[in-house]
């Protein structure tokens, strides 16, 4: 990898790495358990410039209008001590009900970061969203 940045993950999940001259992405899940009782996590640095704005906004509305999701939360915070945006949306995604939560790290001026989490079935949702924000927390910038 680039070594962009780094992260904690649990040995027993299934990792895949990407990159290109534009991103580099860590795509993991713990693949020892069914779909309906895992988590997702997808963390990617962009070699792109990120605004966030009203346009940046309506483009996440209308992603989510696409997927037939509704939006649940959207709110500037921060990660890693940058300023971020939070999306959470949920939906139906298969025939299994979905959840997916994307957060936006504006690194630098020309980097960002994309960290996605997603989570099929209505079985523990919140603990499992929060073992992957437990993850998200421990990522290390280079």
């Amino acid at each position: 990898m680039k070594k962009l940045f780094s992260t904690e993950i649990p040995k027993n999940w299934k990792t895949n790495l990407f990159y290109d001259d534009v991103q580099s992405s860590i795509y993991t899940a713990d693949t020892t358990k069914q779909l309906t009782e895992t988590t997702l996590l997808d963390i990617t640095f962009v070699n792109q410039k990120i605004v966030f704005d009203s346009i940046f906004k309506q483009k996440m509305l209308k992603k989510h209008q696409s997927n037939k999701l509704s939006l649940l939360k959207f709110e500037q915070t921060t990660l890693l001590n940058k300023p971020a945006i939070l999306d959470i949306a949920k939906g139906t995604k298969g025939n299994f009900p979905y959840q997916i939560a994307n957060l936006f790290v504006k690194i630098n001026a020309s980097n960002f970061m994309h960290v996605k989490t997603e989570v099929y079935g209505d079985s523990l949702v919140n603990e499992r969203l929060c073992k992957s924000i437990n993850l998200i927390e421990r990522i290390q910038l280079k």
